[in-house]
C-alpha cells in the first residue's frame, strides 16, 4: 500500500486536466481584468507545479519504500477497512483536510516554519497556478502529518486518488483569478473570495487568517476566520519586509536552511515591531 499512497503517476493525468479546467476558466470569467497571463515569475510557478505536483511525489516515493521497506505491508488497525468506499471517502476527507488546516496554521505559528512557508506567500498576483508555488518541505510536513492516520483508517487506494483530484481542484479555484464565494457554503467550503484574505499582506488575526484548505469550515470554528463584506480583496498580497525574500528559484528553496533558526525568530519580532508600529 505504501505505493498507492505515494505514487503521483495516475494522479498527473488529473493534474493537468484541472489546471487547463482553471487556466481557462480565468480566461473566461477573470476577477482582476487588468491581471496578465504570463505575468512576473510565472516560469517559476510552472516550475513548481510539475515539480511539487509530480516529480517531488515520485522521489519521496522512493525514499519512502527504501525507509519503510521493513515495515509490514497495511499496518494498522483498518478501522474503515471494511466500510463502503463512499463511507471512507466522507470519513477520512474532512478528517485529511482539519489535519493540514494544522499543519497550515503551524506553519504560520513556528517561526522556523514560516520561514518555508514564505515561499507561498511571496505571490503578488494571485492565479491558480499559484497553489503549487510552495516549498518541497510542506509536501513532507503534510504527508507525514497524514500518513498514520490513513494507515490507522486502512483507507482503500480507490478513495485516495478522488481526494487528492478533488482537493487539487479546490486549491486550484482558491487561488484562481475568478470571483467564487459558494453563497451560503462559504462557511462550510473555502473559496477565492475568502482564501485571497489570506495572503494580505495585513495579518487581521495574530498570526492570520483563513487556513483552511478545502474546508472553510475550521476557520469558522476556531475564531481565525475573516470575511470582510464591505471589501472583495485586500490592497496588496505579501507578507511585510519582503523586499529582502530571494526572487531567483534556487536561492528561494535553500532561503530556509541558511536563515538560521535564531535569526529567523529575530526576524519574525522585527516583522512584528514593523506591523506595531
Amino acid at each position: 500500500m505504501l505505493d498507492a499512497i505515494w505514487n503521483t503517476r495516475s494522479y498527473l493525468f488529473w493534474l493537468m486536466a484541472a489546471s487547463l479546467f482553471c487556466l481557462l476558466l480565468e480566461r473566461v470569467f477573470p476577477w482582476r481584468k487588468e491581471q496578465r497571463l504570463l505575468r512576473p515569475q510565472w516560469s517559476q510557478d510552472l516550475f513548481f507545479l510539475f515539480f511539487n505536483g509530480h516529480f517531488f511525489g515520485l522521489l519521496l516515493a522512493r525514499v519512502v519504500a527504501t525507509l519503510f521497506g521493513w515495515m509490514p505491508e497495511d499496518p494498522g488497525p483498518h478501522l474503515l477497512g471494511a466500510a463502503p468506499l463512499w463511507v471512507q471517502f466522507v470519513v477520512f476527507f474532512p478528517v485529511k483536510d482539519f489535519l493540514e488546516w494544522c499543519v497550515h496554521y503551524c506553519l504560520h505559528r513556528v517561526p522556523w516554519l514560516w520561514q518555508f512557508h514564505k515561499l507561498h506567500h511571496s505571490i503578488v498576483e494571485l492565479d491558480w497556478i499559484g497553489n503549487f508555488r510552495f516549498h518541497w518541505m510542506e509536501i513532507v510536513l503534510y504527508r507525514a502529518l497524514t500518513y498514520l492516520p490513513l494507515m490507522a483508517l486502512g483507507v482503500s487506494d480507490a478513495v485516495l486518488l478522488p481526494i487528492a483530484v478533488l482537493s487539487t481542484l479546490i486549491g486550484h479555484l482558491n487561488h484562481a483569478n475568478v470571483k467564487i464565494s459558494w453563497g451560503p457554503l462559504r462557511y462550510l467550503l473555502n473559496s477565492s473570495r475568502m482564501h485571497v484574505w489570506h495572503h494580505d499582506m495585513v495579518k487581521h488575526h495574530r498570526y492570520g487568517q483563513n487556513y483552511g484548505i478545502v474546508f472553510s469550515l475550521w476557520d469558522w470554528l476556531f475564531g481565525t476566520a475573516y470575511w470582510p463584506a464591505e471589501r472583495l480583496q485586500p490592497e496588496r498580497l505579501g507578507f511585510t519586509r519582503m523586499a529582502s525574500f530571494p526572487r531567483r528559484l534556487l536561492p528561494r528553496l535553500i532561503y530556509p536552511f541558511w536563515r538560521g533558526r535564531g535569526t529567523s525568530i529575530a526576524l519574525e519580532k522585527g516583522e512584528k515591531t514593523s506591523r506595531e508600529r
